[in-house]
Order: structure tokens, then C-alpha cells, then sequence
């Protein structure tokens, strides 16, 4: 989560405003209630203290004598206080009465011309204490002087405050990369597998920081700018991180989105601060992660294209490639959608180079899980290639999870080292989720779910372009109530028409199988329809796989094919006459792969039924047992 650096500073510069006003205040009560005299403190003038000295007894002793009033007097400075012996209303001589407050004291302030409060009060034997006043009074001076202290103290808080303020401001425009020298990463290439094209772009990368004349004598220039494009997980950052361990030059770590802030120009002025500093420190790398961040394409939002974002873009490519081509700064970026970035960021002279790191084949899959398995330790039946073949289309990241996950589940069973039987553990964790035995079933749902996925398993194992059969299970995972593992002997860039028609079929074996032993179906195969729904429309509408409508395809849409999802809505280029034939040709599709899947489990009722009482009452067959039921895998079969 991202803070607002200027919110919590004026919060924590509010908050000493405050404790300070609340110390100034309370000093200053303190000081008020030793200087200021009480609501009942008396004030009294001559006439009045002249009665009260009539009326007063003399304390001898310290004895109290009857119907005495006053216990002492003492006069300091210009201040005369009276003690009494109680707290009381009393009557004095001239019939006026005075309240003695709770404290049992009076003061008056008496000018000194013309009273002689010694002679008053010793006439009537009253205890006096006389103490002149002093040349000097430090109450006078702490009165005069403690207000403009506590002003100036203020004044000066409330500045200092305000300077830390405007430092702040102008630090705003200062750039926040991280800095790395060459041998601060401890990540190389060799940390680096699956992506064997990318590391060869970007070894040159390095070559040309290292040996700029190796490549300056044959002509050639060195690139401006390196774009790494692919899924998440594909090892984009990893990449540049090795980058800056290998190149041994300075290198400028920053996520776009720490150019952009609240207040107008910060941006802009981040990037000049930017690569200011990497032109210092040049020959260097800068590295900006998720630059789709800033990088967006110009003009595509509400209010015109001046914003924020825009301005720092444009500094970006100023900087990229403006008047001043001679520095040796490098700019590595990656992002999970290029699409989105403006053309002027992508042109050569700013990136010159856009390297794609798809997922990996199995070849890169083994490869990344040896690097992953380098320091954990595993037993002698552990075998990573065949784990590799189990996870076609995963990506690095999940790999590197799945390696984490096996070790996990080891440390739970109390073991050493790591076996195979955590490894498809783990592959079912990534892929499904956790086992959830906990969850209560009745004894008929569990029954329809065994069919169910015996139904998958059969007409995959019937049909020869559909994927082998590894592994079945009905317990519970994430929110599958059973699920059927196929495994693909090969990693596919590009299908059949065959093998999209087995696939349906493979998919409507459950959904058929539930309908064939129970005569009736239920919502388990409510994802199995949806995945056979999308798949035969794109057959019909994006690959050219009907023989109605011919090869053309229907609808236009921003898709990347790497990335595996379609990024915008589908613009409609056909006539509503045509999508009723897509339509009926996406049913027939449909309807075929069905008849195949019943036809096929009609055919293979006794391994259905018996693969079915099997997982009821082992749950999850694999290996040597799922063999012996469905028997030797038949090719000769014919597809659709």
C-alpha cells in the first residue's frame, strides 16, 4: 500500500502543534494558580482591613482564643495576606460581612503611601511579620518576561515547523530510485533458466557496458532502451536483477508508479532528477518496473491528455531520446501490457529492443526447477523432468511456488528431504487448491462425482487425439468437488481441428456419463460446459473450423496471444444473419462432440463403472491402478 508522505508529515507536524499548545497551556495554569488569587480571595480596601483588625484577636501562642478571627499577617513586598483561623462569613464592626474563602487567607494589595499596616494591625495586638519590599523582584520580572518567551517559542516552533514543511515540498521532485552497484546483487544469469533468448538480448546488453569499443568500432550503437514483455511470473524482474549483478555498473532501480503524485509537475521533475543522477554515475542501467504505469498512451482518457501522468510521459521520452544522445544510460522496463503503452515509447530510438518472455516449454520448466531444487535436498526417486511434463503452462513464479509448497508439505510430514509423492502433492496444490477432506458429502453426490470424473477419464483415454489420463481424484479442491489430470505427452503452439473436437468430447464426458448411469444431470458440470462453450465459438469465430462459414474470422479484438487473455471487448463486424450461423455452427460443434462422448462411454460402460467403484472406494487412482482398469490406451481410434 502507498502512503502519502505529505499527509503523514502535516500529521505529525499537527500533532507536536498541539502537545506543545497543551504544555504552554498547562504551564501557564500552573503559573496562574501560584500568581492569581482565588475567586474567593478577598479584596479588601483600608477601611475594611481597619475593621477586621478591630474585630481580630490576638493568637497567643498559638492558643486560639475565643471569638478570634485572625491567626497571622504577613506583608511582603506590596502584598498583605491575612491567615484565619477559619472559613466563615463574619460580620465586621461597620455591619459589612466578608466571605473567608476555603484557603483561610486574604490578600490585599496595598500602595504604601500613606498606610502604615504595622502600626494598624500592632494596635490591636494582632501577629505581624513585616518583610520590605526588594529593589529587585523576580515575580515582576518572570511576569514581564515569561509571556514573550512562550511567544517567541511559538513563533519559532511554528517556522521551524514550516521549513521542514517546504524541504519536503521540494524534495518531492527528487527521484526515488534505489541505487545498486555491481557487486551489491547476488543474483547472475546462471540464476536465470527457461528463458534462454531473453538472457542472450540482454548478455549484449552487457557487453556493450563493458566493451563499448567492441562494439562502437564496427558501428554499432549502443540501444537506448530494453523492453521486457510477458505474463506475470515469467521472470521479467529476476531478468533485470541479474542484469545488474552481471554488468558490474550503477544501477537505478524504480516502480512507475513512484513517479506520479498528488501535486502537479512531481513527476516531470522525478524523471530529470532520474537520469540526472544515472548521467552522473554513467556507464549505468535504469530499471523501471511496470512502466505501463506512466507509459500510458497519450490523449486516451477523460479532460484531454494534460494530466499528470502525460507530462511525466513525455519527460520519459525527452529524456530517452531528446538533443543529448551521447550519455551511456540504458533504460531496462518491463510491463504485463504493452499494449496499453504509447507508440512513441515503443519507436527504436527509445526501445529499441522488446524482448518476450513467454511461459516456459518443458525443456525451460525442467531448467527452472533444477535452479529452484539447487539447495533443497530430495530423495533419489525425485525425478524433475516428469514433474515438468505435469505443468505445461506453468510460469516460473508457479514453479518456484511449487518447489515451496513440496517443501512445506515435507516439513509437515516430518521428513528430511523431499520425495516425489510431495512434488504431485504440491502440483495439485498449485493447480486445484488444497485437498479439502474435511468437507461433508452425502454418499449419492459422492457417487455422481466418481462417475463424473470417470466419464472424463474414459473418453480421454478412448480418443487418440485427447490428452493421457494421469491422475483421478474426488475429494474436494479449492471449488472442484473431484477433478481428472491429463497429461499432454507434448507442449502445444498450435492445435488440430481433430484434437479441439476429442478435447470437447473429453470435456462432455462427465456431463454425458451423469446422464447415462443416472438419467439426469447435475450443476458439477457447469465449468466443463462453459470451457466447451468458449472453446467451440472460437473454433467457429477465430480459427476458421467450419466448413459453413469457411476460413474468415468474426469480430475484431485486441488480444495477446501470450498473455492468454483477450484485453478488450469484441467489435462486431458480421450481420446479425451471420451470428445466427455462428450460432447453429457452434451447436453442431457441440452436439457432435456430445454424440462421440456417448457413443464412446456406451461402448465403455464396464470400465466406466468399474473406474467409478474404484475411486469411491480409493478416492485417487493414478499410475499402475488407473492401467489396469482402462487397459492399453488405443490410438487406432478414430477422432471426429
Amino acid at each position: 500500500m502507498n502512503v502519502d508522505p505529505n499527509k503523514g508529515m502535516s500529521s505529525s507536524f499537527l500533532r507536536k502543534g498541539i502537545l506543545f499548545l497543551v504544555i504552554i497551556a498547562a504551564f501557564a495554569a500552573l503559573l496562574f494558580s501560584f500568581r492569581s488569587p482565588s475567586e474567593e480571595t478577598l479584596k479588601l480596601s483600608l477601611t475594611e482591613l481597619e475593621d477586621i483588625a478591630r474585630s481580630g484577636q490576638v493568637v497567643q501562642n498559638d492558643s486560639v482564643v475565643d471569638n478570634s478571627l485572625i491567626k497571622s499577617i504577613e506583608e511582603s513586598g506590596a502584598t498583605l495576606t491575612i491567615e484565619f483561623l477559619k472559613s466563615d462569613t463574619v460580620e465586621l464592626a461597620n455591619g459589612k460581612f466578608i466571605e473567608i474563602s476555603k484557603e483561610k487567607k486574604a490578600e490585599a494589595y496595598l500602595p504604601y503611601s500613606g498606610i502604615d499596616a504595622y502600626t494598624l494591625f500592632s494596635s490591636y495586638g494582632i501577629n505581624y511579620t513585616y518583610k520590605p519590599p526588594s529593589s529587585f523582584e523576580w515575580t515582576s520580572l518572570l511576569w514581564t518576561v515569561l509571556p514573550l518567551v512562550i511567544f517567541i517559542g511559538f513563533i519559532w516552533f511554528i517556522f521551524r515547523g514550516a521549513r521542514g514543511v517546504g524541504n519536503q515540498a521540494m524534495n518531492f521532485g527528487r527521484s526515488k530510485a534505489r541505487l545498486f552497484t555491481g557487486t551489491k546483487s547476488n543474483i547472475t544469469f546462471n540464476d536465470v533458466a527457461g528463458v534462454d533468448e531473453a538472457k542472450q538480448e540482454l548478455q549484449e546488453v552487457v557487453e556493450f557496458l563493458k566493451s563499448p569499443k567492441k562494439f562502437s568500432s564496427l558501428g554499432a550503437r549502443i540501444p537506448r532502451g530494453v523492453l521486457l514483455v510477458g505474463a506475470p511470473g515469467t521472470g521479467k524482474t529476476l531478468l533485470s536483477r541479474a542484469v545488474a549483478g552481471e554488468a558490474g555498473v550503477p544501477f537505478f532501480s524504480m516502480s512507475g508508479s513512484e513517479f506520479v503524485e498528488m501535486f502537479v509537475g512531481v513527476g516531470a521533475s522525478r524523471v530529470r532528477d532520474l537520469f540526472e543522477q544515472a548521467k552522473r554515475n554513467s556507464p549505468c542501467i535504469i530499471f523501471i518496473d511496470e512502466i505501463d504505469a506512466v507509459g500510458r498512451q497519450r490523449g486516451a482518457g477523460f479532460g484531454g491528455g494534460h494530466d499528470e501522468r502525460e507530462q511525466t510521459l513525455n519527460q520519459i521520452l525527452v529524456e530517452m531520446d531528446g538533443f543529448d544522445t551521447s550519455t551511456n544510460v540504458i533504460v531496462l522496463a518491463a510491463t504485463n501490457r504493452p499494449d496499453v503503452l504509447d507508440p512513441a515509447l515503443l519507436r527504436p530510438g527509445r526501445f529499441d529492443r522488446q524482448v518476450i518472455l513467454d511461459r516456459p516449454d518443458i525443456k525451460g520448466r525442467n531448467a527452472i526447477l533444477k535452479v529452484h531444487a539447487k539447495d533443497i535436498p530430495l530423495e533419489d526417486d525425485v525425478d524433475l523432468e516428469v514433474v515438468a511434463k505435469q505443468t505445461p503452462g506453468f510460469s516460473g513464479a508457479d514453479l518456484a511456488n511449487l518447489m515451496n509448497e513440496a517443501a512445506i508439505l515435507a516439513a509437515r510430514r516430518e521428513k528430511k528431504k523431499i520425495s516425489m509423492s510431495e512434488l504431485e502433492e504440491s502440483v495439485d496444490r498449485v493447480i486445484a487448491g488444497p485437498q479439502r477432506k474435511s468437507r461433508l458429502i452425502s454418499p449419492k453426490e459422492k457417487e455422481i462425482t466418481a462417475y463424473h470424473e470417470a466419464g472424463h477419464a474414459v473418453v480421454a483415454h478412448s480418443l487418440p487425439n485427447a490428452d493421457p489420463v494421469h491422475k483421478i481424484s474426488i475429494i474436494s479442491r479449492g471449488m472442484m468437488g473431484g477433478y481428472t489430470r491429463l497429461l499432454p505427452t507434448e507442449d502445444r503452439n498450435m492445435w488440430t481441428y481433430a484434437q479441439f473436437n476429442d478435447t470437447l468430447a473429453t470435456m462432455l464426458g462427465g456431463h454425458t456419463a451423469e446422464n447415462i448411469i443416472f438419467g439426469e444431470v447435475t450443476t458439477g458440470a457447469s465449468s466443463d460446459l462453459e470451457q466447451v462453450a468458449r472453446i467451440s465459438r472460437r473454433m467457429v469465430t477465430d480459427y476458421g473450423m467450419s466448413e459453413k462459414l469457411g476460413p474468415r474470422t468474426f469480430g475484431r479484438r485486441g488480444e495477446l496471444i501470450f498473455l492468454g487473455r483477450e484485453v478488450t471487448e469484441e467489435q462486431k463486424d458480421y450481420s446479425d444473419k451471420t451470428a445466427e450461423s455462428i450460432d447453429e455452427e457452434v451447436h453442431n460443434i457441440v452436439q457432435r462432440a456430445q454424440s462421440v462422448a456417448r457413443e464412446v462411454l456406451n461402448n465403455n460402460k464396464e470400465k466406466l463403472v468399474k473406474l467409478a467403484e474404484a475411486l469411491i472406494a480409493n478416492e485417487t487412482i493414478e499410475g499402475e491402478a488407473l492401467d489396469a482398469i482402462l487397459g492399453k490406451r488405443n490410438n487406432d481410434t478414430p477422432a471426429l
